[in-house]
């Protein structure tokens, strides 16, 4: 069952096309990864999904309704998370709690159930007295997801939530989501990380506007069909810029102390690295591209294309 159908979703601002025909379902009670760069129309998208801005063509149905014809109905269906989310800081964790329980409509009751689960569910106890502007930027993420979970919605929609947030922080984040999933709620969450899109159950990528993938982390690296090459050793700079002039090279990059060099096409790839594979300083290694790999030569294509 699918809590989230698109089909030939676009929007355009002018002569600008900023979402182009996009069309992707997400299944309920999974974590759906929206992947893509800044300006690739993912927070778009999100707006529309939101019945926050109406699309030009194409069609959007979530939780079971149209968004163009009932965008208010999605909204009471739905929990969202800007990429700015704001929480007003001088209010405390509690009357912010309060605050936007009574914008949900929550009776009196309601809230006291909905606050106590907030913050348990944000590790907050204690700290309900606390201003916003106090808490670390973790603590504010997770009382923003919070927020957004007081009126029981059935979606989660999730803009960048973990946007310059710790390393630490976004895993304890990401838990969070993971739980309330667990519980059945579906979760739609844009991101530029890959760590945090290989926790998704399927993801989709989209540059300018226009989907490029979509499927598990392992069917979407498996539908690239990139032949990779691991190289360690000296001068990797200079032979980055040599690599990636050469025929049968679609990508190379830096992957820790060492290159990722990839191709579409296995033997052009090889024909293309064998006159560097005599020198005693490089170490070359067949390897299994990564998501990431994946991500920057599709991105690569699609900039090509776009061109």
């Amino acid at each position: 069952m699918s809590a989230i159908v698109v089909s030939e979703l676009t929007r355009r601002f002018g002569g600008f096309v900023a979402v182009d025909r996009l069309t992707f379902d997400v299944k309920e009670g999974e974590v759906f990864g929206f992947l893509g760069s800044n300006g690739a129309g993912k927070s778009t998208t999100i707006r529309m999904l939101c019945g926050l801005l109406e699309p030009t063509s194409g069609t959007a149905v979530v939780g079971g309704i149209d968004v163009s014809r009932d965008p208010e109905g999605v909204k009471r269906r739905i929990g969202y998370m800007s990429q700015r989310f704001s929480l007003y800081e001088q209010l405390t964790v509690d009357q912010n709690i309060r605050f936007f329980g009574g914008i949900y409509g929550l009776d009196r009751a309601r809230l006291e159930a909905r606050r106590r689960f907030v913050v348990d569910m944000a590790g907050l106890q204690g700290r309900e007295h606390l201003r916003a502007a106090e808490l670390a930027g973790g603590w504010k993420q997770r009382l923003a997801l919070g927020a957004c979970t007081l009126p029981s919605p059935q979606l989660l929609l999730l803009d960048e939530p973990t946007a310059g947030v710790d390393p630490k922080a976004r895993r304890e984040f990401w838990n969070e989501i993971h739980a309330l999933a667990a519980e059945g709620l579906t979760v739609l969450v844009s991101t530029h990380y890959m760590d945090e899109a290989e926790r998704c159950h399927e993801i989709a990528y989209i540059a300018y506007g226009e989907l490029l993938a979509q499927g598990t982390v392992e069917e979407v690296i498996a539908n690239a069909r990139l032949a990779t090459f691991t190289v360690s050793g000296h001068d990797l700079n200079k032979l980055a810029d040599e690599l990636v002039h050469r025929d049968g090279v679609t990508m190379v990059a830096p992957f820790g102390a060492s290159l990722h060099v990839s191709g579409r096409d296995e033997a052009a790839l090889e024909a293309a690295i064998a006159p560097y594979r005599a020198d005693e300083g490089l170490h070359w290694e067949k390897s299994e591209a990564s998501l990431e790999d994946v991500f920057i030569e599709l991105m690569g294509r699609a900039r090509d294309n776009y061109q």
